[in-house]
């Protein structure tokens, strides 16, 4: 995956609209951008670092945080909202986010410096770029996840 583009994209005009490997379409947006009257209050904080949850969270235990260090498959969390936040998908005083570890989309996420916001299209308007890779929270086997702050955990789905 070419991520020159979608970063370029990015930093320009404050969101991209790309559709994967696998026919899904959705829109990367910078938390600048997001805008609560035309986008999606369900939409995803798509994080690279640990430390960027503290810019979207209020601060988490040690045990919270190590469940999302160590989580290896795609999960959305819920946690939260950093009372700061605002301009954000911010949804019953909770935030969601996604932790992108690993290949290209890490990188892209990296180059691009802080969190970006994902959001599916769900009509059929133009996509800037097609890219061949899948997108990591597309799927069945994606989960979703509460951790609080003082530790809670509760699964949402499963």
């Amino acid at each position: 995956m070419d991520i020159k583009p979608i970063t370029q994209l990015l930093k320009e005009l404050g969101r991209v609209a790309l559709r994967d490997g696998q026919g899904h379409a959705f829109e990367l947006i910078s938390q600048e951008r997001w805008n609560a009257q035309s986008d999606q209050m369900e939409s995803t904080f798509l994080l690279f670092d640990l430390f960027q949850i503290r810019s979207i969270a209020v601060p988490f235990s040690d045990v919270s945080l190590d469940i999302v260090d160590f989580t290896t498959k795609p999960l959305i969390y819920h946690t939260l909202a950093n009372p700061n936040l605002i301009d954000a998908p911010i949804m019953n005083g909770q935030v969601r986010f996604a932790m992108i570890k690993e290949g290209d989309w890490n990188k892209l996420l990296f180059n691009f410096g802080k969190p970006v916001i994902y959001q599916p299209i769900t009509d059929e308007r133009r996509v800037d770029i097609d890219i061949a890779d899948k997108f990591p929270l597309v799927g069945r086997g994606v989960k979703q996840m509460f951790v609080g702050p003082e530790g809670e955990v509760k699964i949402l789905n499963g």
